[in-house]
């Protein structure tokens, strides 16, 4: 850790109480309405001096719990999952060492420039500041911090001085693929990553809006990466292009990180509908066709003039919004199957656990600045879809729900009586989860897999059960943030390191 030494504060015109002093400033972002007439990222920089007095507000509390990155079972997360040494470089930023800082960010985290835009900071929640205030910014400094770097010209290729001759293939270039690669890389192997979309990126590129994380950040950090070595192959699907035996052949180790792609669906009358998407093909196709011609070629679902939908409360579900309000939608409904999150933490949900708690997102307060009114509707569950004499879809029957959960912890939803509802739709977006990883290339190496169709591979040794092949990220774990698929990916790759050298030196 750096040295907190109280002598040196006075050099700095620092105190160790200035969370006190000063107040929380949430990062600056456009008119969610103004905002809505393009495709363009939204947040503003923040000036050097503000961003300074928000580093100024890290208490140097004894016990960082914003850093510890663990969970407890039953209960929650607790911190940051790829471990951020956060105290050490809010206060760099307070002292304006941006280039110190942004060192110490890099040594935890491969891509600070996507965790700062997307991720929902369970760092913030376990924020010592935050038991009786408001948080440090932690989120926002973070962004600042890597794309000062980017500006100042301080991040460039750091290729690997030698090659030690060993191979793997990665498959999947998401988060978790990404950072396995940089790791591999780094530690001086050849690392070719596969992936079966036209871009690289998987989720960060085609699953997440480019309002949110524009391609152009994933493009900059990708040419780093290709730069210090690392081979990307697109438009290659592993056990379709390249069969899984073929790969296990020609490369030392593989790692898996295909994600959790399998929508969860809604099986209910009138599924077969035209009209009823899955979130993530319409995600999918809305930033390949807005990439490709600017929407121009017509490549994907239009929500313009439509009753939209959006089935689940979650962030894909938000994903929908944000997609939706920009094509120019009629209206936009979110169903929620939960009650209204607390204002407050329950008792159930203390410090320093992360905060479950009412929020409302970038693209719900768009939809509520266009249209009026915050577009979700809680306790809600579908019981049909019905149809036109075309077979398109023209209204959703619902009824409200209390949940409950079981002596096993399981989820109960019981109707409520007379609270029955039909709802206008010409367009509805399923986004209830994922199932897991899909099965092909799972099959064809013969990998195992646990009673929820995850990989079985343990936590902290992401062997599979197939020697010299790992797994990563949301196809072990089941769906999870990004953070945390960084998180893995960087393990995976120290424990794939060790099985080629028989030691390793990643952290």
């Amino acid at each position: 850790m750096i040295s907190r030494d109280r002598r040196d504060w006075s050099e700095c015109d620092g105190e160790a109480n200035r969370f006190i002093e000063y107040k929380r400033e949430n990062p600056t972002k456009r008119d969610p309405f103004e905002r809505t007439k393009s495709w363009k990222e939204f947040q503003i920089i923040m000036p050097e001096p503000a961003l300074r007095q928000q580093g100024a507000r890290c208490m140097d509390c004894g016990v960082p719990f914003c850093q510890t990155g663990t969970t407890m079972d039953g209960s929650g997360e607790i911190g940051c999952p790829v471990y951020n040494l956060i105290p050490e470089w809010n206060d760099l930023v307070y002292r304006g060492k941006w280039k110190e800082a942004l060192d110490r960010l890099h040594k935890t985290n491969n891509f600070p420039e996507f965790t700062g835009r997307v991720c929902p900071a369970p760092c913030e929640g376990s924020c010592t500041v935050a038991i009786s205030d408001d948080a440090v910014s932690i989120k926002s400094i973070e962004y600042h911090i890597v794309e000062r770097g980017f500006q100042e010209g301080w991040i460039v290729p750091q290729p690997p001085s030698k090659r030690t001759g060993k191979t793997v293939a990665i498959v999947g270039s998401g988060p978790a693929g990404l950072a396995a690669a940089a790791q591999l890389n780094k530690a001086g192997h050849t690392v070719t990553v596969f992936e079966r979309e036209d871009r690289i990126g998987g989720l960060l590129t085609y699953g997440i809006p480019d309002v949110k994380l524009a391609n152009q950040t994933v493009e900059r950090r990708v040419k780093i990466l290709e730069e210090e070595g690392i081979i990307f192959k697109t438009n290659v699907e592993i056990g379709k292009d390249v069969s899984a035996s073929q790969l296990k052949k020609d490369f030392d180790s593989v790692l898996l990180c295909t994600g959790a792609t399998k929508p969860r669906d809604v099986e209910v009358e009138g599924r077969e509908l035209r009209g009823i998407h899955y979130a993530m093909d319409f995600l999918t196709a809305n930033t390949k066709s807005l990439l490709n011609s600017n929407h121009e070629d017509g490549e994907y679902i239009s929500a313009k003039g439509k009753h939209v939908i959006v089935i689940g409360g979650g962030d894909t579900g938000v994903d929908c919004i944000t997609t939706s309000v920009r094509h120019g939608a009629k209206s936009i409904t979110q169903f929620d199957i939960n009650r209204q999150k607390p204002e407050e933490r329950t008792e159930k949900n203390p410090w320093p656990l992360f905060p479950i708690v009412h929020q409302v997102e970038d693209g719900q307060k768009e939809a509520q600045a266009v249209y009026g009114t915050d577009p979700r509707s809680y306790q809600v569950s579908t019981t049909k879809f019905v149809g036109d004499e075309n077979g398109n879809v023209k209204e959703i029957h619902t009824i409200g729900v209390e949940t409950t959960i079981d002596e096993k912890g399981r989820k109960i939803r019981t109707p409520i009586p007379g609270t029955e509802k039909v709802w206008e739709a010409d367009l509805v977006f399923l986004a209830v989860g994922f199932t897991g990883p899909e099965q092909r290339i799972i099959d064809e190496l013969a990998v195992e897999t646990t009673s929820r169709s995850t990989i079985d591979a343990e936590y902290g040794k992401y062997m599979t059960s197939v020697p010299g092949v790992f797994a990563a990220g949301d196809n072990r774990r089941g769906q999870s943030l990004v953070v945390w698929a960084i998180h893995e990916g960087r393990e995976a790759a120290r424990e794939c390191d060790r099985y080629l050298m028989g030691s390793s030196n990643l952290p």
